[in-house]
């Protein structure tokens, strides 16, 4: 499922990669049920393609992936909260709480590993973070959390997981990242504000992986990457990214290629709403950064 790469970049053996990545899917379910089945072979065939395929493959230059599917909860119990949606998000949790146990338990006690997830994963990887690595020996063997897509606070990361801080460099290891990707003109929709939360967001700048709002621009972009489309190849230089008030802005962007359904995802999410291309953006920058921080956590004294 994670094992497309841009042209030009190799994924590794997986087979006898050091570091584990363990990534949580967006929502890809658009059906009426409350939480998706895992046996739809269409709707399956359709997470593998546009979220699976083009978001962990990131991943797979340094890493070896594991991508389970889980019981996704329909995206209105996010959008509009009621009973019903909140047992639907408890459910979908379930699955990837087990999910976790069962990767930790087959892949080699002491392994390190990367936290990655999208979106409603994210919401789903970030009570992981509080619930089964933060405190625990797994925090030690966390690399970094990559928790794009979702409303990621610092202080409720601080409060969810003390010893998991923010990333504010590179290379910083046992620390999460997390962005939200928006044009500078972007009018809130219905999407937006349902999000009642209220406290700072946590903004990390792919480009620059700083905190501070210090702007990056466009020529610090390694290549946006579109595994989805005909051209997979690396377009550099394709975006700029500043911190602005928790929102990572993007002024200067290049042509995305988009189908038929993500225009009408990109048309309901309205415009300069990144939130479908959060990964596929900074692609370039973001496997290469998994690559350096692996490398800092391999370099680390035993």
């Amino acid at each position: 499922m994670a094992d497309r790469s841009p042209t030009g970049a190799p994924a590794v053996d997986q087979l006898h990669a050091a570091v584990d990545v363990f990534y949580v899917h967006p929502t890809s379910y658009v059906g009426s049920r409350w939480n998706a089945p895992t046996d739809d072979a269409a709707l399956n065939e359709a997470t593998d393609r546009v979220a699976t395929g083009i978001q962990a493959s990131a991943f797979n230059g340094c890493c070896a992936v594991y991508a389970p599917r889980y019981r996704q909860a329909n995206g209105t119990a996010f959008t509009h909260p009621t009973e019903d949606g909140a047992r639907a998000i408890r459910l979908a949790y379930d699955d990837v709480r087990r999910a976790f146990a069962t990767f930790n338990s087959k892949r080699g006690a002491g392994r390190p590993f990367i936290l990655a997830a999208h979106s409603q994963g994210t919401v789903m990887a970030e009570r992981l973070l509080d619930e089964e690595i933060s405190g625990t020996p797994l925090r030690n063997q966390l690399v970094a959390a990559y928790l794009v897509g979702a409303l990621v606070t610092v202080e409720g990361l601080h409060e969810r997981a003390p010893d998991v801080a923010a990333c504010r460099s590179a290379d910083d290891l046992h620390c999460a990242v997390a962005w939200n990707a928006r044009g500078p003109e972007h009018v809130p929709t219905e999407l937006d504000l349902h999000r009642t939360d209220t406290r700072e967001r946590l903004c990390t700048n792919p480009l620059s992986w700083r905190i501070d709002g210090t702007p990056a621009s466009a020529e610090l972009n390694l290549g946006a990457v579109f595994l989805e489309s005909d051209n997979p190849a690396p377009r550099v230089a394709f975006a700029d990214a500043r911190c602005v008030d928790g929102t990572l802005i993007v002024s200067h962007i290049g042509a995305a290629p988009r189908d038929l359904p993500s225009r009408i995802l990109d048309h309901v999410m309205g415009s300069g709403n990144y939130h479908p291309i959060e990964y596929q953006l900074f692609f370039m920058n973001l496997r290469q950064n998994a690559l350096t921080r692996v490398a800092a956590f391999l370099a680390m004294p035993k």
